[in-house]
């Protein structure tokens, strides 16, 4: 599969929370909010579709659309694809530059910490 761009992001979004969907539905969702128009959304569909993003099943006359990425599996291919532009791939460092550039709160700080050692003793 090809990357899924920022806009075709938001035709994701809105299939990965309100299920499968019609094309009009997707316009109807994601337009507004974007001020796109109907053309403008069936050819991020199309893009979609192409990319094997997306299927296509015909019910009572109409297509309806589901995806076939998980919100999971995009999420984890955009945070090592930020990873690897910025960072080298390496997790510390971008750790390290939000704590400089950016206060962790007590709770932040208290979940990194269960999270290294959960890490450690997985690696024992």
């Amino acid at each position: 599969m090809s990357k899924i761009s920022g806009a075709e992001s938001h035709i994701m979004e809105a299939l990965w929370t309100r299920g499968p969907l019609t094309a009009e539905e997707i316009v109807q969702t994601v337009g507004p909010a974007q001020d796109w128009g109907e053309a403008t959304v069936k050819t991020l569909i199309n893009r979609l579709l192409k990319k094997k993003a997306l299927k296509s099943e015909r019910a009572g006359g109409r297509a309806l659309y589901h995806p076939l990425v998980t919100r999971e599996e995009y999420v984890t291919g955009e945070s090592q694809g930020l990873l690897d532009r910025l960072f080298g791939g390496q997790i510390a460092p971008l750790v390290a530059h939000y704590a400089r550039h950016r206060a962790l709160s007590a709770e932040e700080v208290a979940r990194l910490k269960t999270l290294i050692a959960k890490l450690e003793a997985d690696d024992e």
